[in-house]
């Protein structure tokens, strides 16, 4: 059903189509909408046969997720951010048990410093925990991803976090085709674990493995990220006969049939990067764009069967290695080993700092002379990190980085505007009482 609707409450009624058994959660920001739709979905009735548990915590969360799927119920749960990293050895542990949970990652930079606003730092922290991660462009196919992450989750019997850009979609209003009951029915069939506790069957999960076995058991763990490979276009054609909608898949392409540069990115900056490669396109350049949906498994066929023969590519991430650089681009790397190109890397939104067509237009300005840094921070404002550094340099109590670089970035902005900000640190040295 078409719907004039916010993402967060789109996503709500998605999952509930897809008739989950147990839905535990602890809200955070920005995900709180999602569970707080799903939980007046069950109390109204709703959503019969669903267990809503509201929990104390993230890691209470994620530890209810595991009991319940363990027993044979279809469960799932939303987090973000710090709510991710709390509940991280819960986290590795589903995986490790082969559970198929469902988990919305409303992406979320994490701390500290504190900051609620959009980067993909929380997902990225996780890549390597032995969960499938599906990136959404927008609130549609951040839809039509729960859906199709019950069907690989459940049929692979691994764990899945659908990745949907916090607040930009989260939080967005705008039309989305709701998968109804009866579609998702056709789609999504009933849940038969692979592995569940049983009285009338009794088996241990969780048992301790020792060197003679634990090789072979995270190697399994690899296969099967191996074989998802393979099942998630599947699961997408399957979806677009049901659907009408080619949603999800391992990765898109947008105009890059002759395209000698191309731009790699995940998530809702897809939709912006569209825009500027249409106006660049108008001016002659060969230039498209690439858009990972599956980051784990890592779909290195598929990236290097697009980007083998071109000239350069580019890079955009909304996380960072912190002392080497980008995550995406030495994945990318390893995906065309032995081929010869050039690769830039450019960090941008982080902590959900807009990324605007006019910046990413003088970024690809530079790419099409070859003068863009390998490494690129867009929009990096050097006179606050300077100014920062310097103070650094000039008194050994310099104070805490980031309060001190919001108090310069209040105090040159109210500069500009003739405001005086009594008791800011200077903006270029630091103060008498820091000295």
């Amino acid at each position: 059903m078409l719907k004039q609707i916010e993402g967060s409450q789109a996503m709500a009624q998605a999952i509930a189509a897809c008739n989950p058994e147990v839905i535990a959660a602890y809200p955070i920001s920005p995900q709180t909408h999602i569970v707080e739709a799903l939980s007046k979905i069950v109390k109204e009735g709703k959503l019969p046969g669903c267990e809503y548990v509201n929990m104390e915590s993230e890691f209470g969360a994620m530890s209810a997720c595991i009991g319940a799927s363990a027993t044979g119920a279809r469960t799932y749960t939303a987090t973000a951010s710090q709510g991710l990293l709390f509940m991280v050895e819960a986290v590795y542990n589903a995986s490790g048990l082969g559970l198929p949970i469902v988990m919305t990652v409303a992406n979320r930079a994490i701390g500290a410093p504190i900051n609620i606003w959009n980067d993909h730092t929380d997902s990225m922290s996780q890549r390597d925990s032995g969960w499938l991660q599906l990136f959404a462009e927008n609130n549609q196919e951040a839809a039509d991803l729960h859906v199709q992450a019950f069907r690989i989750a459940e049929e692979l019997s691994l764990p899945v976090m659908v990745c949907m850009d916090g607040f930009i979609l989260t939080h967005a209003v705008e039309q989305v085709d709701i998968p109804e009951r009866e579609q998702v029915a056709r789609f999504l069939p009933d849940y038969e674990p692979r592995h569940m506790l049983d009285p009338a069957h009794p088996v241990s999960i969780g048992a301790m493995v020792g060197p003679e076995a634990f090789t072979e058991v995270r190697y399994l763990a690899h296969h099967k990220q191996l074989q998802a490979i393979e099942f998630i276009p599947q699961v997408q054609r399957e979806f677009k006969e049901v659907f009408g909608r080619d949603s999800g898949g391992l990765v898109r392409e947008y105009r890059c049939e002759d395209a000698e540069t191309i731009v790699v990115a995940l998530g809702s900056i897809l939709g912006t990067l569209k825009d500027v490669i249409d106006e660049r396109r108008e001016k002659g350049e060969k230039i498209g764009v690439l858009g990972i949906t599956s980051f784990r498994p890592f779909p290195s066929e598929a990236i290097r069967a697009v980007l083998k023969d071109r000239k350069r590519f580019v890079v955009l991430e909304k996380a960072f290695s912190v002392g080497i650089g980008g995550v995406v681009a030495p994945e990318i790397r390893a995906a065309l080993r032995g081929l010869p190109f050039w690769c830039y890397e450019v960090i941008a939104g982080l902590g959900g700092r807009n990324i605007t067509k006019h910046s990413l237009h003088g970024m690809l300005d530079k790419v099409a002379d070859d003068t863009l840094d390998a490494i690129t921070f867009l929009d990096l404002d050097m006179e606050l990190v300077e100014a920062e550094l310097q103070r650094e340099q000039e008194t050994r109590r310099s104070g805490p980085i980031a309060e001190n670089v919001m108090r310069h970035a209040v105090k040159r902005a109210n500069l500009r505007r003739g405001v005086p900000t009594p008791g800011a640190p200077a903006p270029s040295t630091a103060t008498q009482e820091q000295k």
